[in-house]
């Protein structure tokens, strides 16, 4: 297909004006009929610019307070009349309906308005109807309609009308349908989703229009595109762009950090799992005890923090390797000593609102489910054995109950004193993680006496509450719910060590 098609005939009922008016000039500067209506007819003639009402088109005017302004035969009869059709060609004719070569309409800012908390009337009126089925109907018809849904295409149509006098070629009217009708869909899904909220439908959908390509996936002989807007996450400072490893290290340290609240904390992540975590009173000691954990595994990892950056810890950070730093603010000094290292990616955290669901593909469909929203503190800890934990105790459950949430199956998580001190990650087997957490902390010089252990699940075998207990490990955070937990209760009592059960187990896979 080769077919051109010279301009004489436009449709133009926008919402948002910007970048229109140089549209507007260069269309009338190709004698090309413009037909419009209401704000965006005011907008046209406000430019000295001939401009035809659509109701002198119809002779019929706008009613219901807007809602129906171009919903008329001679409208779309005159967008999806097929020009090599005769018959088309004659009913044209017949009810004197000109050939509209040119849409540019767009929709409602039906998105905006939902997000802005608009109440529902409000919503409600912002489900395009006109415009969704104009936009449709150009795009249908793109061998000889070209439509511009979007203000983000001015610019294309403008250097069109410019340089090739108003002759759209059919690849070019082909890739302004392609945009349409992912504007059509993306609109659809949301207006969807809006609805699909009390009493939800069975349907899996998803719709995002931003997207960036990655240097490749997880490993170099796979693609990669983030599919997000990852500026409204992150102000970047410094540093290459994010790769597909590197986002889903960000996404698993945002999410860990997002537990600690109160003092001033710092976690390190590596393949998704926290090596080193700590909370302190200053944030650079936060740093030297997080990085204490696991300093080998620390390197090259991700690094979070709750609290602002200084330069005292800048300094510190600066002096090992690391991927990616995250924190809500940096001072001037510690950007200026962060900066210097050119490839470090430095980011400060914006306040987004984050997904309360997640889903991945999984053989040849999707699963989604909720975020794990819950973490237990010391309210939600029942003491089941002869021993009880003492408050310094449950505070470092509390901070190990949180570490184990967001490490991979099986899990075990030493912790004393607000730090990771070690962990067993992603074992076939519980008393496997376990060893491995010994084995860890023992390596780093860590004293497990007077430790705290969680685990993310319960305890099948009382074999595990007896090594930590033979390690030191004074108190046992686990969820309960085996058919052997008195056995695990029976060893804890026997080895004097305390045990709390939550009733909520932490599976990551």
């Amino acid at each position: 297909m080769s077919q051109s098609v010279q301009i004489k005939n436009a449709l133009i009922s926008v919402y948002y004006k910007d970048n229109l008016e140089p549209i507007i000039l260069e269309l009338n500067r190709l004698g090309v009929n413009i037909y419009s209506t209401g704000g965006t007819e005011t907008f046209i003639r406000n430019l000295g610019v001939n401009v035809i009402p659509v109701e002198d088109l119809t002779s019929y005017p706008s009613i219901l307070g807007g809602r129906v302004k171009t919903l008329h035969p001679k409208v779309f009869g005159g967008i999806l009349a097929r020009r090599s059709f005769d018959s088309d060609e004659k009913q044209l004719a017949e009810y004197e309906i000109p050939e509209l070569d040119l849409v540019i309409v767009d929709l409602y800012p039906f998105e905006e308005t939902v997000q802005s908390g608009a109440g529902a009337e409000d919503v409600i009126e912002k489900i395009d109807i006109g415009g969704i089925s104009l936009i449709r109907a150009g795009a249908k018809n793109f061998k000889d309609v070209t439509i511009v849904a979007s203000k983000d295409d001015y610019g294309i149509l403008e250097d069109i009308l410019k340089t090739q006098d108003g002759v759209t070629t059919i690849d070019q009217r082909k890739s302004f349908a392609q945009k349409a009708f992912n504007i059509t869909s993306n609109y659809d899904t949301h207006i969807f989703q809006y609805f699909n909220q009390e009493e939800p439908l069975p349907v899996f959908k998803q719709s995002i229009l931003t997207s960036q390509t990655l240097r490749y996936g997880e490993n170099p002989h796979q693609k990669g595109t983030f599919y997000g807007n990852l500026d409204a996450m992150f102000n970047k400072l410094n540093g290459k762009e994010l790769s597909y490893n590197n986002l889903v290290d960000v996404d698993a340290a945002v999410a860990l950090i997002d537990e600690f609240t109160g003092e001033p904390t710092i976690a390190i992540l590596k393949h998704t799992n926290a090596c080193g975590i700590a909370s302190r009173s200053f944030i650079k000691e936060a740093w030297i005890d997080a990085l204490a954990c696991d300093p080998v595994s620390a390197f090259g990892g991700v690094i979070i923090a709750n609290d602002e950056i200084d330069a005292a810890t800048a300094t510190e950070i600066d002096k090992i390797f690391y991927e990616v730093l995250i924190a809500p603010a940096y001072t001037d000094e510690a950007v200026q000593i962060l900066q210097a290292k050119k490839n470090r990616i430095i980011l400060v955290r914006q306040p987004v609102e984050l997904p309360v669901k997640q889903f991945k593909t999984l053989l040849n469909g999707v699963i989604e489910q909720d975020k794990d929203a819950v973490i237990e503190g010391p309210a939600q800890m029942t003491p089941v054995t002869n021993r009880k934990p003492t408050e310094q105790e449950l505070k470092d459950l509390f901070f190990a109950n949180k570490v184990v949430k967001h490490t991979k199956s099986n899990t075990i998580i030493f912790a004393k004193n607000g730090q990771l001190m070690s962990s067993g990650v992603g074992q076939t087997s519980r008393v496997d993680s376990l060893k491995q957490a010994v084995i860890k902390a023992n390596s780093f010089g860590f004293d497990l006496n007077g430790a705290v252990m969680a685990s993310d699940a319960f305890f099948p075998f009382p074999d595990c509450v007896e090594l930590a207990a033979e390690a030191g490990v004074t108190a046992v955070l686990q969820p309960g719910g085996s058919i052997n937990d008195k056995l695990s209760v029976a060893m804890c009592d026997e080895k004097n060590i305390s045990m709390v059960t939550t009733g909520v187990r932490h599976f990551k896979h």
